[in-house]
């Protein structure tokens, strides 16, 4: 009875073993991504009044962990069952991801809003599910990824090393975007604390200003990197694209997949909108 008891434990140890060093091998093949991913959700979550941001935030990673709770099991019956499936998800993905982003340098060239005002909550509600969306895009190509890593191995290695890598995304990414938008309240209590005056008064102030400084920046890093992350789901998952113009470099090959790709979506959402609105 005690020999069997300590050959399951043998087992699971050998289990742990296992997913430790997968989960490793998954991190560092998806940590590309999760950049790309964080400076995508980091602009997605910013520009709403300072009450709402952690809410908002919260929010939005509840929809994150529901979507990697969607996607995983999709992902292994997907594997499991019908492999090519996964590569018209990934490429249909990268379409939309190319629609946001190119949609986003269209308005940003052409239409030139006004200055935004505080998010009511419909347009709060609107923020969240368009972000959950993105979420899920770049979910599915996190969880693909990870799931790449450990094909070879046993079902429930595949099962435990998948999850915990999209759950460490999750929380990381999020984490981080906590802190960013939270910035300028932990400048402003440096400030108090520093009695106006020395070191933590300067660092409380710079931290104030770069808030929104920070914010720009994340928003332009977030839109080229939607175009990025698409062309590169682009070049990768269809094989003509991939093998088209060898001596170009990688980066430029999937800059421009994402904005021809994202061109060719937004004039077809825009088609179909003046059709409908005949129509109608």
């Amino acid at each position: 009875m005690a020999s069997g008891f300590f050959a399951i434990l043998d087992d699971i140890a050998a289990l742990m073993d296992d997913v430790a060093v997968n989960t490793k091998v998954a991190a560092g093949k998806t940590a590309g991504i999760l950049g790309d991913d964080l400076a995508v959700n980091a602009e997605k979550a910013t520009g709403f009044v300072s009450s709402r941001e952690l809410p908002v935030l919260w929010a939005i990673t509840k929809g994150s962990l529901l979507n990697k709770l969607i996607i995983i099991p999709v992902a292994l019956l997907l594997q499991a069952f019908y492999p090519p499936a996964i590569k018209l998800i990934l490429v249909l993905g990268g379409v939309y991801l190319a629609y946001e982003g190119v949609e986003k340098i269209i308005e940003f060239l052409f239409h030139h809003p006004k200055e935004a005002e505080p998010e009511e909550q419909a347009t709060e509600q609107t923020k969240i599910k368009s972000a959950i969306s993105t979420d899920f895009i770049l979910s599915i190509e996190i969880v693909i990824i990870a799931l790449g890593t450990v094909l070879e191995e046993t079902l429930v290695t595949q099962i435990i090393t998948v999850s915990i890598v999209a759950l460490l995304a999750t929380i990381g990414v999020y984490g981080i975007v906590a802190l960013i938008v939270r910035m300028d309240d932990a400048g402003l209590r440096l400030m108090k604390v520093s009695g106006n005056k020395g070191f933590l008064l300067k660092a409380g102030m710079l931290l104030v200003k770069a808030l929104p400084l920070v914010i720009r920046i994340l928003g332009i890093i977030g839109t080229l990197a939607l175009v990025l992350v698409s062309g590169g789901i682009l070049v990768h998952q269809i094989e003509w694209l991939h093998h088209l113009w060898p001596s170009f470099p990688g980066i430029i090959k999937e800059v421009g997949a994402g904005l021809a790709a994202g061109l060719i979506a937004v004039a077809l959402v825009k088609i179909f909108s003046i059709i409908r609105k005949r129509i109608a």
